[in-house]
Order: C-alpha cells, then sequence, then structure tokens
C-alpha cells in the first residue's frame, strides 16, 4: 500500500461528536437523516469549507443533493442551523454555516429536563410530605395545618426532605405539634441549616444537650429535698 496515500488518510484528522448530542439528538426532534446531515456541515467546516454545496454534502450521504437542501431548510426552519456572513482573509464578504443554534438548543434542553425533573421531585416530595403528617399525627390536617406547612414551603422556602426531618425531631423529642416543628425550623433557618445531614446531626447536638440539662436539673431538685443535718446542734 503507498505509504503516501495513508498519510493523507491519517492527516484527513477526526470529528468529535459531543455524547450528548448523540444521546438527546431525537428528543430535539431531529431525524437520522437530519442528525447525518449536521454532521457532515460540522466535518465540512472543520476542513475549512465554512458553506459545503448540498452536491458536497450529497456526496457523502445516501441521499440527493435536492434531499440534501430541503433538509438544510428544515434544519433552518427547526432553529438548529443558521447561515451567516462571514468576511475571510482577503476582506470578502462570504456565506458560512453555523451550528451555534444547534449547540444552544441542546443546552436549553438539558436545562429544561432537568428542570422539570426536579420539578417532578419536588412535587412527589410536597404529596409525601403530607401523607407523612397525617401518618404521624394520626388524623387529617386542619386547614390551617394545610396552610402552616404550605406557608414554610412557599413562603420560609423549607425543603420538603428539611420539613419531614423536623417532624421526625419532634417526634424523638416527645413534642409533636406544629408550633414546636415551626421553631425546629425556625433555628435551623437561622443557623444554616440546609441539607437533612446537618439537620440530623444539630437534632442530635440539641437532643444530648436537652437531656444533659435534664439530668442536671434532677440532681438539682433531688438535692433540695435532702433534708439538712447540722450535727453540730446536737448534743
Amino acid at each position: 500500500m503507498n505509504k503516501e496515500k495513508m498519510a493523507e488518510w491519517l492527516a484527513e484528522g477526526s470529528i468529535a461528536i459531543p455524547k450528548l448530542l448523540l444521546n438527546h439528538y431525537k428528543k430535539m426532534g431531529l431525524t437520522e437523516t437530519e442528525f447525518m446531515l449536521l454532521l457532515h456541515i460540522h466535518s465540512y467546516i472543520e476542513s475549512g469549507v465554512l458553506f459545503p454545496t448540498p452536491a458536497q454534502i450529497a456526496e457523502k450521504m445516501t441521499i440527493s443533493p435536492a434531499e440534501c437542501m430541503e433538509g438544510v431548510r428544515r434544519l433552518i426552519q427547526k432553529g438548529l442551523l443558521a447561515i451567516e456572513e462571514h468576511v475571510d482573509e482577503r476582506a470578502i464578504r462570504i456565506e458560512k454555516y453555523s451550528l451555534k443554534p444547534l449547540w444552544e438548543k441542546l443546552v436549553h434542553h438539558l436545562l429544561s429536563e432537568a428542570f422539570y425533573g426536579e420539578k417532578e421531585r419536588y412535587e412527589e416530595e410536597e404529596k409525601s410530605l403530607y401523607t407523612m403528617f397525617e401518618q404521624e399525627f394520626g388524623r387529617p390536617l386542619s386547614p390551617f395545618e394545610c396552610e402552616t406547612l404550605a406557608m414554610w414551603m412557599d413562603q420560609d422556602g423549607h425543603d420538603p426532605m428539611i420539613i419531614k426531618t423536623a417532624l421526625r425531631e419532634a417526634v424523638l423529642s416527645g413534642k409533636l405539634n406544629f408550633r414546636y416543628i415551626d421553631r425546629i425550623l425556625f433555628e435551623w433557618k437561622k443557623n444554616g441549616i440546609r441539607t437533612i445531614e446537618q439537620a440530623q446531626s444539630y437534632g442530635k447536638k440539641f437532643r444530648k444537650h436537652q437531656q444533659s440539662a435534664k439530668q442536671a436539673q434532677t440532681q438539682g431538685e433531688y438535692k433540695r429535698t435532702v433534708p439538712f443535718y447540722n450535727w453540730l446542734e446536737q448534743s
């Protein structure tokens, strides 16, 4: 085999295809033909051919130049490809393809997917939150209690998981009421407690402190109940 020919092949280089695009092009409304059309345009741009003709692109695909032109038109309509003006090194104004709309739409799609996924998780947590409160209280919540739960989330900005943790702390402390849970949430927010791990650690320290204080109080009461015996006054 001709070594020079092999060197030419290797010199052509390679084209990088973002894995995110490969995994999400279907969800972005791209067909396989449109996807390959974009990749060939990308390859041409990487090679320095900024505005390949439909005939040039069609040579590398199984579609005709007319079908290639129609595919480019659809991509522009979908907001995945753009034609921009470009001034080359000779100060000549020419047209070129731009894949910037494709990358912007990919990023927008990924952010939207993440947002709606988080929104669904939050709604599920909110539903289970009401159920958990009713199970612990052993009864349906009153309208005022439901309003308080909504206020904790909407106005105070507490995550449903943090509210659940505060409920568990109230159960462990034997003070199952909304006023006590509200105090817990207030203290956590004041002390910058934002994660479940932080809340659990803070709760353990608080209960340990309460237990020590209770023991000290009990010992003090015991000392006061023991009669004082002054042996100096006895004959």
